[in-house]
């Protein structure tokens, strides 16, 4: 026994640079997932009766935040391309918050026929929608383009949910009080609008269209807001965190192998669907935010957007542009 004790004080000894400096950075590590997992929300409310369609519910934090509304008695549509994976999730829905109102339709943001025939199957089917969460989004991919000619994450980030929104407004305004939740990211904060090359054909970087793109989200939703106002219809932009989704599927076959084996374990720090959701779920949901509109939230609470998404001639610009380009009398 006394052997094994001096064997373990010579090993501390010995190694006691590296044990403190491992202690440290576990701390700091835990301190850090801490704070990146961000607040919760918090509110009660029921939703029984309600009708909220999610675009891009069929996996990460769409589907965390689908959970959430069905959980709380809510009809919920998932808004997906993928009806597979789409069916599956709804399933699994069903089964975790026993709430068997939860159904599947077809959208494909990449095109506009597909969005306007969502839009008209809805209009047809609900007498009611109570909360729109536009969700679904594209990150970083190549230089591709949708089935009207736009560059992708510009077309489905910002007008696929553009047009979305605009079709619905009947719906949601007849719905009173609604509203209109628009998933956005600290990305918008280095974006710029490229008016004169909005598909980026000069000069296409996946980071600067990605970044155009959010900064679009939050101008869309601070323009909609002051065309709303005094409708009953509210309108709120968010960044959910930075979170472990397949949002990210082309950005890390991009990486090489040595990154790729540091990085992989550094994402466990990062925010889980669940936590990622929380200040979608908090903007569709919490009683405080009734007479709010046209704000950017993070972490469940207010936060100052970037100064070009603060642009209200901007807004306006892109609001006119967008209309165009998707057909938008």
């Amino acid at each position: 026994m006394q052997n094994y004790r001096e064997a373990v004080k010579d090993f501390v000894d010995s190694h006691k640079f590296g044990l403190t400096f491992a202690v440290i950075a576990a701390a700091g590590a835990l301190t850090f997932r801490r704070w990146m997992a961000g607040r919760v929300c918090r509110s009660k409310v029921r939703l029984d009766g309600k009708t909220v369609l999610i675009t891009g519910a069929n996996t990460g934090i769409g589907k965390e935040t689908a959970l959430d509304m069905a959980q709380r008695g809510a009809r919920v549509i998932l808004a997906c391309r993928d009806m597979t994976r789409a069916r599956i999730a709804a399933d699994e829905i069903r089964q975790k918050s026993g709430n068997g109102n939860v159904v599947v339709k077809k959208l494909d943001l990449s095109s506009l026929q597909s969005v306007r025939d969502l839009a008209k199957d809805i209009g047809e089917s609900e007498d009611h929608l109570d909360i729109l969460i536009n969700n679904a989004g594209i990150m970083m991919c190549p230089k591709w383009k949708t089935e009207d000619g736009f560059e992708m994450q510009f077309g489905v980030n910002h007008l696929g949910h553009f047009l979305l929104t605009n079709s619905l407004l009947d719906l949601l305004k007849k719905s009173t009080p609604s509203r209109i939740v628009i998933v956005s990211s600290m990305a918008h904060e280095r974006g710029q609008i490229h008016f004169d090359d909005i598909n980026l054909d000069k000069d296409y970087n996946p980071k600067k269209s990605y970044g155009q793109s959010k900064l679009a989200n939050v101008l869309f939703g601070r323009e909609l807001a002051v065309r709303l106002k005094g409708t009953g219809v509210t309108v709120y932009s968010l960044h959910p965190g930075v979170i472990r989704t397949e949002l990210g599927r082309h950005i890390f076959p991009t990486l090489s192998l040595l990154v790729r084996i540091i990085a992989k374990p550094l994402t466990m720090l990062l925010k889980t669907p669940w936590e990622g959701a929380q200040t979608t779920i908090h903007c569709a949901v919490d009683e405080s935010l009734a007479d709010v509109s046209g704000l950017y939230y993070s972490d469940c609470a207010p936060r100052t957007a970037a100064p070009q998404a603060l642009d209200d001639a901007t807004a306006k610009k892109l609001w006119d542009l967008s209309a165009s380009m998707v057909g938008l009398a």
